[in-house]
């Protein structure tokens, strides 16, 4: 194991620039990594899955709603985070995450927080445009099932808005909050969002319930 005193401090703030973990947790991996960089990343993301599912059945009911108006004033994003106590909803690392995810759904928008939101009848629908595509491409019927599977992870992928990828990196969005529940210790939930351009009409599953 590599001794923390050959760990950089350099290293230890890129890894918490990229990851959100504290000080200590990203010295601790990158000593348990042996000095690897991407292994560190990936022992934190570990840590942080495990934390979330600890904590995701534990009720969140405070939060903030976050207003995001991009420039020019013709688009607009409303979004509802909630975490467990009023105390973290007022820290500046929830803030950060609210307004992050705001305009995530501001440049690339999602119509749903989740797969699990996607109406049934929705998916039913997408299955039978991607099935129709495929037999249209004179694809092998026994291969149909999973092409149409493959391309509907796709479509999913961009319409929910946990499953986008974040910024140019490998990250998930469900990464991001993954992250900030590991570094604030609480439950944190994309609640709702509502994205408004001018002269655009919502899509099915926008607006604020």
């Amino acid at each position: 194991m590599t001794n923390n005193l050959m760990i950089k401090p350099d290293d230890i703030k890129r890894l918490r620039e990229q990851t959100g973990a504290g000080i200590m947790d990203c010295k601790r991996a990158l000593t348990d990594a042996d000095g690897d960089f991407e292994q560190a990343v990936q022992l934190l993301r570990a840590k942080g899955l495990s934390t979330a599912a600890r904590k995701a059945d534990r009720e969140a009911r405070e939060g903030v709603v976050m207003s995001y108006i991009h420039h020019g004033s013709r688009l607009g994003v409303l979004l509802e985070l909630n975490c467990e106590t009023d105390f973290v909803a007022r820290t500046d690392d929830f803030g950060q995450l609210a307004r992050e995810l705001a305009m995530q759904i501001a440049g690339m928008a999602p119509r749903w927080v989740s797969r699990e939101d996607v109406p049934a009848a929705t998916l039913d629908e997408q299955r039978r445009i991607f099935t129709l595509e495929a037999e249209k491409d004179g694809r092998p019927a026994d291969k149909v099932p999973m092409i149409v599977e493959g391309k509907l992870n796709k479509w999913l992928e961009g319409v929910c808005l946990l499953d986008q990828p974040y910024r140019d990196t490998d990250r998930r969005v469900a990464d991001l909050v993954t992250e900030k529940i590991a570094l604030l210790g609480e439950n944190i939930r994309v609640a709702r969002f509502a994205r408004f351009a001018v002269g655009e009409q919502p899509a099915a599953g926008d607006g604020l319930a």
